[in-house]
């Protein structure tokens, strides 16, 4: 799968729904394993998601959003073990699994990307253009 902003998620920005805004809600950033977990564009909240798949999660910090960009400071995953993590699944986290909207699956042009974690930190440092674009 190439990379995508969820269909449900873009939905969501159209109809003004709640807990959608990315540089003021929770924005987290989870390694996938992606023969555990896959892109499928019609889900819509992290409870979909297959957490076998996830890998390690991060929060975002310092984001903002720029003439459609998001961009936040690199992040750094701590300590992570489990299996090789080709991908990334940006999701917003309200605290309860069933309104944590998915919004973003990146798997195509990431430095570092597919790794096998070995118990150290994995650092992802974005691009100067920033993370992704609407």
């Amino acid at each position: 799968m190439a990379n995508a902003i969820y269909d449900k998620y873009k939905q969501s920005l159209l109809s003004g729904a709640a807990n959608v805004a990315l540089d003021t809600e929770t924005v987290k950033v989870s390694l996938v394993d992606s023969a555990d977990e896959s892109f499928n564009s019609t889900d819509q909240y992290y409870s979909d998601v297959v957490t076998a798949g996830v890998v390690a999660t991060a929060t975002l910090q310092n984001v903002t959003v720029t003439n459609g960009v998001l961009n936040a400071d690199d992040v750094s995953f701590s300590s992570v073990s489990g299996d090789t993590s080709e991908a990334l699944l940006f999701w917003i986290d309200t605290g309860n699994t069933s309104t944590s909207h998915l919004v973003a699956w990146i798997d195509t042009n990431i430095d570092g990307l597919p790794i096998t974690p070995d118990g150290s930190n994995v650092d992802i440092t974005w691009s100067s253009s920033g993370i992704f674009k609407l």
